[in-house]
C-alpha cells in the first residue's frame, strides 16, 4: 500500500529538474548528488522508490517523483512523516537514518560507505553502494595510471588486455610467466603479506584508486564548465549598468575568485594524490601503501562534498543557459539567486582539507 499524498504538492525545485529526471538507479548511483533509497534498508515501503537528492543550494531533499509533465516533486526530509500516515512507526525509525544521511556533502558511494559506517550501518552488505559496471568501463583509461605500475613490475611490460581490476586478479591467480610468478612472490614479501592473500590486496588496491579515477572524471567533467562559467559571469563587466554597481562588481569578482581557487585547490589534490601513488611503487612495502590509502580514503568526503557542490551547481546553469546568453541582469540574478547560496559551504569543504595530514 502506498501512502496517499497529503494535499498540496511537493516542493518542486527545478535546480535538478533535468538532472535527475529518466536516470536508471545505476546511473543515480553513478552520481554526486542522488542516493537512490533502495540501496538503504528502511522499513517504510514507500520510499524504496524515492531517492535523496542536492538541490542547488545543497540542501538535501527527498525526490518522492520526477517526471516530464510534474518536475520533480521534493520534499524535505523532516517532513516525510506527513506522506506516510499509514507507517508512523516505520517513517519514525527511517528518520533517524535518514536525517544523519542527510547531512553528507556527497552522495557518492564512496562518500557514502563512510558516512553509513560512522552510522554503525553494515556496508558490506549493501551490494549497491558501488560503481556501475558501465562507469568502471568508463573509467578504464583512468584506471591504466594505476595498474599500469603494478603490472610493469610483474611481467616487465604493459602489453596486456586490462579492463578492470578482476582481469588483474585473474591475471594473478595464473600468471604465465615463471619471472611473474618470481616478481609476485617479492611484491607479496614486501607488502608483508602472503601469495594467497594478494588478491585480497589487489581489490583493496583497486578499489581505492578507483575511487581515485572516480572522482579524477568528475573534475574532468566539472573543471571545463566551471571556468565556462567564470567566463560567462565577467563578461557583464562590460554592461554599463553593472559596472556602475560596486555592489554588484565586488559580487561578482568575490564568486570569480572562490569557484577559481576552489578548482585550483582540488586539483592541486589530485596532483599530490598522483606523486603520492608513484612513490608507492618505487618502494613497495606494507607501510606505504596503508600511507597512500589512509591519505585518499581521509579525502573522499570533502572531494565528494566540493565536486558535487559544483556539478550541482554547473548543471543548473546549463540548463538555464543552455545556448549562452542571457542578458546582465539575469545572468546577475542567478549568480545571487542560485550560484552564491551554498558557495561558502563548498569553499569551507575545501579548505577544510588543508588540515587533512598528508
Amino acid at each position: 500500500m502506498t501512502a496517499a499524498r497529503p494535499s498540496g504538492k511537493p516542493a518542486n525545485a527545478e535546480a535538478v529538474t533535468g538532472s535527475t529526471r529518466n536516470l536508471s538507479d545505476d546511473e543515480a548511483r553513478d552520481s554526486l548528488h542522488i542516493l537512490p533509497l533502495s540501496l538503504i534498508r528502511l522499513a517504510t515501503p514507500g520510499l524504496q522508490g524515492a531517492r535523496l537528492i542536492k538541490n542547488v543550494r545543497l540542501e538535501t531533499v527527498i525526490e518522492m517523483f520526477n517526471d516530464t509533465m510534474t518536475g520533480s516533486g521534493q520534499v524535505k526530509v523532516e517532513d516525510t512523516a506527513a506522506y506516510f500516515n499509514s507507517f508512523k512507526e516505520e517513517v519514525a525509525e527511517d528518520m533517524v537514518k535518514l536525517l544523519k544521511i542527510a547531512q553528507a556533502s556527497s552522495f557518492d558511494v564512496y562518500s557514502m560507505r563512510i558516512e553509513l559506517r560512522r552510522l554503525n550501518i553494515d556496508v558490506n552488505n549493501y551490494k549497491g553502494l558501488t560503481l556501475s559496471a558501465r562507469k568502471k568501463l568508463e573509467l578504464t583509461e583512468y584506471m591504466k595510471s594505476f595498474t599500469h605500475p603494478l603490472i610493469i613490475h610483474v611481467y616487465g611490460s604493459d602489453d596486456m588486455n586490462i579492463t578492470d581490476v578482476s582481469d588483474i586478479i585473474k591475471m594473478f591467480a595464473h600468471p604465465n610467466r615463471e619471472g611473474a610468478i618470481k616478481n609476485i612472490r617479492i611484491i607479496a614479501e614486501r607488502l608483508q603479506i602472503t601469495v594467497s592473500e594478494l588478491p585480497a590486496f589487489l581489490e583493496e588496491y583497486g578499489d581505492i584508486f578507483l575511487s581515485l579515477a572516480y572522482f579524477r572524471r568528475c573534475i574532468d567533467q566539472v573543471v571545463p564548465e566551471v571556468h565556462r562559467f567564470v567566463d560567462w559571469m565577467n563578461e557583464v563587466r562590460s554592461s554599463a549598468e553593472i559596472s556602475r554597481d560596486k555592489r554588484l562588481m565586488k559580487t561578482i569578482e568575490q564568486v570569480s575568485a572562490d569557484v577559481t581557487d576552489i578548482t585550483t585547490s582540488i586539483t592541486g589534490r589530485f596532483e599530490n594524490f598522483d606523486r603520492r601513488s608513484k612513490d608507492f611503487w618505487t618502494d613497495i612495502n606494507a607501510d606505504t601503501f596503508r600511507s597512500i590509502r589512509k591519505l585518499i580514503t581521509s579525502h573522499h568526503v570533502t572531494i565528494g562534498g566540493v565536486l558535487c557542490g559544483l556539478a550541482v551547481k554547473m548543471n543548473l546553469w546549463k540548463l538555464r543557459f543552455a545556448r549562452g546568453g542571457g542578458g546582465p541582469n539575469r545572468r546577475i540574478e542567478f549568480v545571487k539567486s542560485e550560484i552564491l547560496p551554498g558557495l561558502s559551504h563548498i569553499k569551507s569543504l575545501e579548505e577544510s582539507a588543508r588540515e587533512i595530514k598528508s
